[in-house]
């Protein structure tokens, strides 16, 4: 299946923001956005989980590739420059609810086995892992030495 239109300049943005630890303010910026979403917003959890974990070194089992393309989704949902831009009432997330959708589709074997690992867990293990502090500059604090 074919990226959807205007995905694909959002794959570079994906890798910088990886390249220059810029991964924490992302997934701030998910966290303001995402209680619109719905019955995505389970998702976009799994998603940020995902990517919280990697950040934090705990989860390392993703492609590249598929880690890139998470990340450019979360991108395209944040960002309101997009295909419909946001502030359209009404249809403004259509677009970036098709993106999830489309990204979830995609990388849905990587999110698999991430909800699989996720799932063999202690819970307080998790709470650590998975824990979105309350500024961005804390979350940089946090993260452990590579």
């Amino acid at each position: 299946m074919n990226a959807p239109w205007n995905f694909a300049r959002f794959l570079p943005l994906a890798e910088r923001l990886l390249s220059r630890g810029r991964l924490p303010a992302l997934l701030f910026a998910v966290a303001r956005k995402g209680p619109r979403l719905g019955k995505l917003r389970e998702d976009v959890k799994l998603m940020q989980s995902l990517c919280l974990a990697w950040w934090r070194g705990e989860y390392r089992a993703i492609s590249p590739k598929a880690l890139v393309t998470i990340v450019a989704g979360l991108l395209y949902f944040v960002s309101p420059i997009d295909a419909i831009p946001d502030w359209l009432l009404g249809v403004g997330f259509l677009d970036d609810i098709a993106v999830l959708g489309w990204v979830m589709k995609t990388v849905a074997d990587e999110l698999a086995r991430f909800k699989a690992w996720r799932d063999c867990q202690a819970p307080e293990r998790l709470r650590v892992v998975e824990r979105l502090p309350a500024t961005p500059e804390a979350l940089r604090l946090e993260r452990p030495a590579p």
